[in-house]
């Protein structure tokens, strides 16, 4: 069974813990700080497959977890980065990150960072200076990101094959492909796309069969949005119309419901060439079809085409019919020659978008932007003050507060930003209370 979405979660790795050491060598009694940083976790990348199909594989498994870095060790020894986690996915796999940027894998190769490992922190050598020449503190790695993200798969398909139930869609892709969705003598409904594919002498096309619409489907009637989602990406659309359909109803009406709710679900899919395909001719005599055929050329092609006041007809003139019988093989020879002939290439780099083969080298300039303040002073109710914001929340993070070298680094940090001047201004007065983390700070101003 086809698999196109997935609830999953991610985890960068946590950054390694900078290490408090300092030499011991003989004859050396005092030698200076010698503490190692640590090593960055591990990002949590997904990478396009072309070896996959689906999402199948993320029923089984949710949780994804890269792995950490190591701490940093004495004699300035680094710890080991963490090896990024990188998850293969089909191509169409549209991913949904933890800031809600949408990404689409489109190309065989691509890939995107979703969850970042979080950074090392620094060994106590990358602390000693002349006023403090054996820093016995060191910085504490940072987490890395984390949450749950979505995974959607839209067919990466040439042509989409579109129309009611029970149309001929399954027999039709069976017939023309390699192909074996679900065919029986009696009617019902296919619950999932499947894909065949067409080959030429120099390209080969790949054909969705997309499970047969309902009036509503562009409103998420039936399983309209999850059926429609995989016609997005095709570059022709091949309408099979049931010469005889089997609940009895008006063919005509039949073809403006599929094609309003294409165009309702996504005006630009109403723009994409079409095929008309004529299916079942066998329950026909040659002589009906060919007065159905010629019936909805004249329609098609026809200036006064007569619709209903809440229809829309977005089918272009000049659309290829095509008579065929999935049972005998007639016409079907016709449409894969048709298809072969008439499909739009896809651009540069096999995916939709902007052709990137002739786009010119782009000017690469550096900037070092400039450190926006990103934390905040404001009074808690206890009318003590309190300091938020994700600056001074790293900050915290970093150090061992218990560590009173650490607490003293951690004050002078503070002050270098500006917090002691921004609390002076909000009315702080020594022995006020200050709470940063959940953690509650009593400073001196003139210190």
């Amino acid at each position: 069974m086809l698999s196109d979405s997935a609830h999953i979660f991610v985890q960068g790795g946590n950054g390694g813990d900078g290490c408090t050491s300092f030499r011991r060598e003989a004859h050396v009694p005092m030698g200076g700080p010698d503490g190692g940083d640590g090593g960055r976790g591990a990002n949590v990348e997904f990478l396009c497959d072309d070896s996959f199909r689906d999402l199948q594989s993320f029923g089984r498994r949710v949780h994804y977890k890269a792995p950490r870095g190591r701490h940093g060790e004495g004699a300035l020894k680094k710890g080991h980065d963490g090896e990024d986690l990188v998850v293969p996915v089909p191509p169409g796999t549209q991913i949904t990150g933890l800031d809600g940027t949408t990404h689409d894998l489109l190309v065989p190769g691509q890939r995107v960072t979703i969850a970042r490992g979080g950074s090392g922190g620094r060994g106590n050598a990358r602390f000693a200076s002349a006023t403090r020449q054996a820093p016995r503190f060191a910085e504490k790695g940072l987490p890395g990101d984390e949450g749950w993200i979505d995974l959607k798969l839209k067919l990466l398909a040439d042509v989409g094959l579109i129309g009611v139930p029970n149309a001929g869609k399954s027999s039709l892709i069976t017939r023309a492909t390699r192909a074996r969705p679900k065919v029986a003598n009696y009617p019902f409904t296919t619950l999932e796309p499947a894909l065949g594919t067409i080959d030429g002498e120099r390209r080969q096309l790949i054909l969705a069969d997309i499970p047969g619409l309902i009036e509503g489907a562009s409103e998420g009637k039936g399983l309209g949005h999850e059926f429609l989602a995989h016609v997005e990406r095709c570059r022709m659309l091949v309408h099979v119309l049931d010469l005889m359909p089997f609940d009895g109803s008006d063919p005509v009406d039949n073809h403006r419901t599929i094609e309003a709710e294409i165009a309702a679900y996504d005006p630009r899919l109403a723009t994409l060439p079409r095929v008309l395909v004529l299916s079942k001719a066998d329950l026909v005599t040659p002589e009906q079809a060919e007065q159905a055929k010629a019936e909805w050329r004249a329609r098609l092609d026809g200036p006064d085409v007569p619709v209903r006041e809440e229809w829309e007809d977005p089918v272009e003139p000049d659309v290829p019919i095509v008579v065929t019988s999935a049972a005998t093989a007639q016409g079907i020879d016709e449409l894969r020659a048709l298809l072969l002939r008439t499909v739009p290439e896809r651009p540069v780099g096999g995916a939709d978008g902007v052709d990137l083969s002739d786009a010119p080298l782009a000017d690469h300039k550096v900037y070092k932007p400039r450190v926006a303040r990103d934390w905040a002073v404001e009074r808690s109710e206890d009318e003590g003050f309190r300091v938020v914001g994700d600056g001074v929340m790293r900050l915290l993070s970093r150090h061992d507060l218990e560590n009173e070298e650490s607490l003293e680094y951690v004050e002078s940090r503070l002050r270098k930003m500006g917090v002691i001047e921004a609390l002076q201004e909000q009315g702080f007065l020594p022995g006020d209370d200050v709470e940063i983390a959940g953690v509650l700070f009593e400073f001196d101003p003139e210190g």
